[in-house]
């Protein structure tokens, strides 16, 4: 097709929808992939994007993260089934429904995950994926900055599009956090990121100026200016599949069922719950599920929506003694003056997250790499906006990283508008429920520590009377909650691997033309936030699909941790 016939389109003269390359989803790998194969200006690039704009304050104001991801405007408002383990709750499971995906909703924690899980990675069957392979393209994309707080440079990106900072830490509380950990016992690393991973110490954010710096911000506007590139607001229906090999997207847009051709491939990074739905739709998927639903069976692939991960936290509160959190802006006078001040200056608490400190920690000695991960944050308040009751307080989010338990999305039936079935299967291992239990009674040491003395009130929950396995157990069931990172439902692995979806090169196994490349592929979760590994695979999926050289190798991870 060449770039001179999306111009014309873009110009509104043309009469097809055609690309060389249709990324389904501008989320946090699809926005990278349509920065990076638009660069170059040799092809012609359309993404697909069913959300909206990402305009607003409550989107790009980092310190009122808990809006968007509970907005219709901006969320696709999945939840779970009944999960059988958890007294059959349902957890909300926001994934998100505008540009830049999840990536405009999200906590904005940056953690590229253990050298050991992409090892692991590596080692399962996604050759090249080892973190020697990925450290360069967590480089690229990076544009870190330190500010002053003990970083490693020398392991750091400093000219990519994805702007990487740090929350200023004044509050005590943040402070005594980390020197708490330090008198339990634990280690200090200024830089989890680097080439130590373990211990407590500052995080890491992607906000920059005071703003959420997206994939949408740090991608795909810029991008857009190009002429090779455009952006079709739209739903899309299924992959179109002849002979073999895709060649376009069936879409919905304005009632009306059209088709977008792609030249080259179509790419689906439409995130770890509608990329299986659309393969499924597409024909790929496990057979007697598809002819369930009378759906032609393109390529039987037993994988696609199974071995969906995820990781779970709980809200560990104490009452704070001293009026320092950030309680005292939660009120209607106090949110308006940290709003007020963010318009007008993009500074105080509106600019930051409020998880400013961290920690990844070792279960056990014998444990090889950390499998607990701490959020730290001085207020005591659940996701949804809602403070606790006793005012002031501060809490850590904590849970087990590495969790045994698998789950599945599945259709419900083979209308494309219809929501998946998404079960978790939350808790369904002996083991998760020991370390939740470990977790909870870490957490009680780290609080109890000389650090917090001056701080320290009563604990709100689970509350010091609950104290027996059987009771935390059941707070354990009442209270768990999802931290939104699901993954692994278009496993990538060995050809001969049968759970396998896609292979080391993000091509879906048994279709032609066909790529997947989002959180969707991980083999199994990596031990922290998900963000920035997914748009790592974006990049590192641009230059398969271009058929680049992989960026050198960086042997300095040739280590044992």
């Amino acid at each position: 097709m060449g770039v001179l016939a999306l111009v014309l389109f873009k110009n509104g003269l043309g009469t097809q929808m055609q690309a060389d390359f249709v990324i389904i989803g501008s989320g946090s790998a699809g926005a990278a992939m349509a920065s990076r194969l638009s660069e170059s200006g040799a092809y012609s690039v359309i993404v697909l994007e069913f959300g909206g704009t990402d305009a607003g304050p409550f989107i790009q104001m980092p310190g009122a993260l808990s809006y968007p991801m509970n907005m219709s405007r901006y969320d696709w408002g999945f939840e779970s089934e009944p999960e059988p383990h958890l007294g059959g709750r349902r957890l909300a499971c926001p994934r998100g429904k505008v540009i830049g995906g999840s990536s405009s909703i999200n906590g904005m924690i940056y953690v590229r995950g253990h050298a050991l899980d992409f090892d692991h990675w590596r080692d399962s069957g996604a050759h090249g994926w080892g973190y020697a392979d990925v450290l360069p393209y967590f480089r690229r994309m990076e544009h870190w900055h330190d500010g002053g707080q003990g970083g490693d440079p020398a392991w750091r990106g400093t000219d990519g599009p994805l702007h990487v900072t740090r929350g200023k830490r004044t509050n005590p509380l943040d402070q005594a956090f980390v020197e708490a950990g330090r008198q339990a016992g634990f280690e200090i690393t200024g830089d989890y990121n680097g080439e130590k991973q373990e211990g407590f110490g500052p995080f890491d954010m992607t906000v920059w100026k005071g703003q959420r710096w997206s994939a949408a911000n740090a991608y795909l506007k810029p991008a857009l200016k190009r002429s090779n590139l455009n952006m079709i607001r739209c739903f899309a229906r299924r992959i179109i599949i002849k002979d073999g090999r895709a060649t376009g997207v069936e879409i919905e847009r304005g009632g009306k069922i059209e088709t977008v051709t792609a030249h080259k491939e179509v790419i689906v990074a439409a995130s770890s719950i509608n990329s299986p739905k659309l393969l499924m739709l597409s024909g790929i998927g496990p057979a007697a599920h598809l002819a369930e639903h009378g759906i032609d069976v393109v390529a039987d692939r037993p994988g696609v929506g199974q071995n969906l991960q995820d990781h779970l936290e709980l809200y560990i509160q104490q009452a704070c003694t001293q009026p320092i959190t950030l309680f005292k802006y939660w009120n209607l006078w106090g949110k308006a003056r940290v709003g007020l001040q963010w318009l007008l200056n993009k500074t105080g608490p509106g600019a930051s997250n409020g998880f400013e400190s961290a920690a990844f920690l070792r279960s056990s000695p014998d444990v090889p790499y950390p499998d607990i991960q701490y959020h730290f944050l001085p207020i005591a308040i659940r996701y949804d906006g809602q403070a606790a009751a006793e005012g002031h307080g501060f809490q850590a989010h904590v849970g087990p990283m590495r969790s045994p338990s698998r789950g599945s999305v599945t259709l419900r039936d083979a209308d494309p508008a219809t929501p998946p079935k998404i079960l978790f299967n939350y808790m369904s291992t002996d083991q998760d429920w020991s370390d939740f239990r470990h977790c909870i009674r870490l957490t009680r040491t780290i609080f109890g520590q000389q650090a917090f003395d001056d701080f320290r009130g009563k604990e709100i929950q689970p509350g010091s009377d609950v104290v027996s396995d059987a009771a935390l157990d059941d707070f354990i069931r009442e209270h768990v909650e999802s931290a939104y990172h699901p993954c692994g439902t278009c496993k990538m692995g060995d050809l001969n691997d049968p759970m396998a979806v896609v292979d080391p090169e993000c091509r879906v196994i048994g279709v032609d033309g066909l790529r997947v490349a989002d959180s969707s592929i991980f083999p199994r979760i990596t031990y922290g936030n998900l963000n920035a590994p997914s748009i790592m695979t974006g990049e590192k999926a641009s230059d398969h699909i271009l058929g680049k050289d992989p960026l050198p190798r960086d042997n300095r991870v040739a280590w044992a941790p």
